[in-house]
């Protein structure tokens, strides 16, 4: 069955915060966490406009795709772009426009799920939320910094790596 069927979440640990200093280490978090998906994963990124999702969408997808000059155009016009990964097909989603999941089927994605979704604004989910997901709140914390809120995937070892690394 696909980890990426809705059901709401649930939450097994405290959340791990990263505080990332730079778009560069928001584009490193993005890197590690691309060398850990697998088929039926979805990222779920949340976070204000201009909280790094799209700095975080843009290295998770070159890392997955293995191309670091690959163009990345942002998703909110056309809500969805497929990429082709060499571990599985990734759908980006951006969902801002959306006010609800009514139009996700059309968008494709139950197929999507059958590889790895990258979703931002995933409020727009409602019971499709996966619940297995990883989910990553992005907070401006400064000017360049952030920090990250992480949940989900406790069970891999990038999970240690992440706890270990924590931005630094």
């Amino acid at each position: 069955m696909c980890r990426c069927r809705g059901g709401g979440h649930h939450d097994r640990m405290e959340p791990l915060t990263i505080i990332l200093p730079s778009p560069e280490a928001t584009g490193d978090l993005a890197r590690r966490l691309a060398r850990a998906a697998r088929p039926g994963d979805a990222i779920l990124l949340s976070g204000v406009l201009g909280a790094g999702k799209s700095v975080f969408s843009r290295a998770f997808l070159r890392a997955a795709c293995g191309d670091p000059d690959m163009e990345v155009p942002s998703p909110t016009f056309t809500l969805v772009q497929a990429y082709d990964a060499p571990v599985a097909p990734v759908a980006h989603f951006d969902l801002w426009r959306l006010d609800g999941p009514g139009g996700l089927h059309e968008l494709g994605w139950d197929d999507a799920c059958e590889g790895i979704v990258l979703v931002e604004w995933p409020d727009r989910l409602g019971a499709l939320m996966p619940v297995e997901a990883l989910r990553i709140e992005l907070l401006v914390t400064g000017e360049e910094t952030r920090c990250a809120r992480i949940a989900g995937w406790e069970d891999r070892p990038v999970w240690a790596e992440l706890a270990a690394w924590r931005g630094a």
